[in-house]
């Protein structure tokens, strides 16, 4: 189960803080504003790490609007290890519990967490493993719901969800681009499936999308990342287009090239019909 803030909205769209064009730039600003007066109602900054979590809590207390999660993204799991070097990540591990127990309200999923095995250059896989069971205490200890990363990794995953089961009180597989065997043994298992452009790349995602049941979906931005391009099936099923420029000729009441753009996402998600 999931918080009310989840089911209250209009429209939840989750933030990404790794693209420093957008993070504590003007611009950021006004893409919240553009988001806002679209009619979204409140807007999910997602933590990556340690680090991003508090830069997320410091944006995020300046707008009650603005909520966040806390976690480490599974690519960047060794840093549990890298704060207290020789330790088992119980340094890190608390920094992060301190945090979401320090600000109820404003913290309101554990993640960005989980397994990504199309990116093991970054982190090992038994490493990401290891630190994605320990987040599974953060949601235990909290009660707060998960905030799922899940790439080409989906039999571990449900593994290590069976394994702890009562740990977790719900969550969200975020940008999910699987099957529709592996979309349903998330509903089955009490997931939500988030959908991003990610999920609309070919026509065997759109098929999955059009199966999954609308009570389970979560639409998402991952803004800024993810925008609809032309060698995707979903392409050619979009009436809507915005003025774009690149990022270094931007100017305000633009969009960028390469982007998705919070306040333009909803006219895709026509798309999942």
């Amino acid at each position: 189960m999931l918080p009310s803030l989840y089911l209250s909205v209009k429209f939840t769209f989750w933030l990404i803080l790794q693209d420093l064009v957008y993070r504590g730039s003007m611009q950021s600003h006004l893409e919240c504003a553009r988001a806002y007066n679209s009619g979204i109602e409140k807007i999910i900054i997602t933590g990556g790490s340690l680090t991003d979590s508090r830069e997320a809590l410091q944006l995020a207390s300046a707008d009650e609007r603005l909520y966040i999660t806390v976690g480490c993204h599974p690519t960047r799991s060794q840093e549990f290890e890298q704060l207290q070097p020789g330790s088992s990540g119980d340094g890190y591990f608390q920094e992060l519990l301190s945090m979401i127990t320090s600000n109820p309200g404003k913290v309101v999923a554990i993640g960005e967490c989980e397994l990504d095995c199309d990116r093991l250059q970054f982190c090992p896989k038994e490493v990401q493993l290891k630190y994605f069971e320990k987040q599974l205490l953060l949601a235990e200890k909290t009660g707060l719901p998960l905030f799922l990363h899940c790439r080409n990794s989906f039999r571990d995953f449900i593994d290590v969800m069976k394994r702890n089961r009562a740990a977790f009180n719900g969550g969200v597989i975020h940008s999910f681009d699987g099957t529709l065997e592996e979309a349903r043994d998330a509903v089955n298992f009490g997931l939500y499936i988030g959908l991003n452009v990610c999920s609309l790349k070919s026509a065997q995602n759109l098929d999955v999308v059009k199966s999954i049941p609308i009570e389970s979906i979560l639409l998402e931005t991952d803004a800024p990342w993810c925008e609809i391009r032309p060698s995707h099936a979903s392409a050619g099923l979009v009436s809507t287009h915005f003025p774009c420029q690149n990022k270094d000729k931007w100017e305000p009441g633009m969009s960028v090239n390469g982007r998705e753009i919070m306040g333009h996402s909803p006219t895709m998600f026509c798309l999942c019909k």
